[in-house]
């Protein structure tokens, strides 16, 4: 056998040979200075799936339906403006603080269920069958929406994103200043008021709150890619249950237009 300059295989070989030779100096020192095992790091906390933001969404607009429903069947109108305030608050806390906590989150579900039952009923007594008109178009232009995504048909590019944020931005600066100058000076921009200028900007926030979806659906789709926890779920389904409510607002809103002509 040809010796080994390793100290370790030296050893071996004088046992191999049936010599009883003691460990040399240098092969313990070897075993000294060798690094300890370690086992490799365990994953403790469970990664996003696409199931848990499913699951996520799910409960939080069965919570907003049934909050929605006592609310109208109770005639708890009076509730609309302060669940109005407190979603308001609420969603601010959960977006600047990207809060994945239940605790904020489900209770948004709740208050704003409770203005959506209320809106949807006073549409309700005046024009029968317009709620489920605005339920069956909101869940059309999300499963839309959510085909145009998958087959990429539109793609969420960097230009794509800087318009989409840019159109939010100039509704919501029209939508406070009709606020502002109505409610202040009786000032009418025209924009909620069931003429033609109404309906057109009825349309193009449907169309904005539509193509919001494909942005809530890229960022789950990267979450999913960069192994973010499960946790995060609960802030995916806050942000499609915001652009949900907007949508279904929106679409009840120029359904209101249509009926009163």
């Amino acid at each position: 056998m040809v010796p080994s300059s390793n100290p370790a295989f030296r050893n071996m070989e004088a046992v191999i040979n049936g010599q009883q030779a003691a460990p040399s100096a240098e092969y313990l020192d070897q075993l000294y200075h060798q690094p300890a095992y370690q086992k490799p790091p365990v994953q403790t906390e469970r990664l996003l799936t696409l199931d848990d933001v499913v699951t996520k969404t799910a409960t939080l607009l069965g919570t907003a339906i049934v909050a929605g429903a006592i609310t109208a069947y109770f005639q708890a109108y009076a509730l609309a403006i302060p669940a109005a305030i407190v979603g308001f608050v609420l969603a601010m806390i959960v977006i600047f603080k990207r809060s994945t906590s239940p605790a904020l989150i489900v209770p948004y579900a709740i208050v704003e269920g409770v203005l959506l039952g209320a809106i949807t009923a006073v549409f309700e007594d005046q024009w029968a069958g317009i709620a489920i008109q605005a339920i069956l178009a909101t869940v059309g232009v999300f499963v839309g929406m959510l085909v145009v995504y998958k087959t990429g048909v539109i793609r969420v590019t960097p230009k794509f994103t800087k318009m989409l944020i840019g159109g939010m931005v100039g509704v919501l600066i029209l939508m406070v200043g009709n606020l502002v100058l109505g409610g202040l000076f009786g000032i009418n921009m025209g924009l909620r008021d069931g003429s033609t200028t109404a309906i057109i900007f009825s349309i193009v926030c449907i169309a904005i709150a539509a193509f919001s979806f494909m942005l809530d659906f890229e960022a789950i789709d990267q979450a999913i890619k960069q192994n973010a926890p499960a946790k995060t779920a609960w802030y995916f389904s806050f942000g499609l249950m915001v652009t949900l409510v907007w949508l279904y607002l929106e679409i009840l809103r120029l359904l209101g237009y249509m009926r009163s002509d």
